[in-house]
């Protein structure tokens, strides 16, 4: 079965918790920039979370156009991932609203966590589905931020209950590592393409 389908239904996904997300943004009842300035909580939250759902939405773009098929086991690998990442608008909320209190703030770096890894548990399915010689195989080669978002993620969750500011800044370096597109799965796919053309 080809990739549309799912990569379809996923961004569908995607596109409704930024949108839920959006919609939970309280207005200011005040005209000042002042009232903004109280709200910065849940902004902050907001723009964490945006970045966060965007770099994934863009790796697992990238991931399913080097993917050739999927299978059944990836279909719930990916539904597992698309079930953490839906949890993103709740728990972004919840940290928010309660101005990064350390309960919600772990409970927001959980929720990062299990989606760091249900992302890893997807991209280990198409491979082991393609095999070692695939696109997506020698993209990921050794997956060094992969292996090292967990773990700052765990440190996050721990910092939540002594200082739930460094937690988010935790959070937030994990998303700039990933902010920066991984182009080696577009050179992956210019190699097949220029080697199926004889180049």
């Amino acid at each position: 079965m080809s990739t549309n389908r799912m990569e379809a239904f996923s961004d569908a996904v995607i596109a409704i918790a930024i949108t839920v997300m959006v919609l939970e943004l309280p207005t200011p009842h005040d005209t000042t920039w002042h009232a903004l300035r109280e709200a910065w909580p849940v902004l902050l939250s907001y723009v964490l979370s945006f970045v966060i759902l965007g770099i994934y939405w863009n790796n697992h773009h990238h991931m399913l156009q080097a993917t050739a098929r999927v299978t059944g086991p990836i279909l719930w690998a990916n539904l597992h991932l698309l079930f953490w990442l839906s949890l993103v608008p709740f728990t972004t909320a919840w940290m928010g609203e309660n101005a990064f209190a350390p309960v919600p703030t772990a409970a927001y770096g959980i929720v990062l966590l299990a989606a760091a890894v249900a992302y890893y548990v997807l991209q280990s399915m198409i491979v082991r589905d393609q095999g070692a010689g695939s696109v997506v195989a020698a993209a990921v080669g050794r997956d060094l931020k992969g292996k090292l978002s967990p773990v700052l993620y765990v440190i996050g969750i721990g910092l939540s209950f002594l200082s739930s500011r460094a937690a988010v800044a935790v959070f937030a370096a994990v998303a700039i590592i990933w902010l920066i597109p991984d182009r080696r799965i577009e050179r992956g796919l210019a190699a097949g393409r220029a080697g199926e053309r004889g180049e």
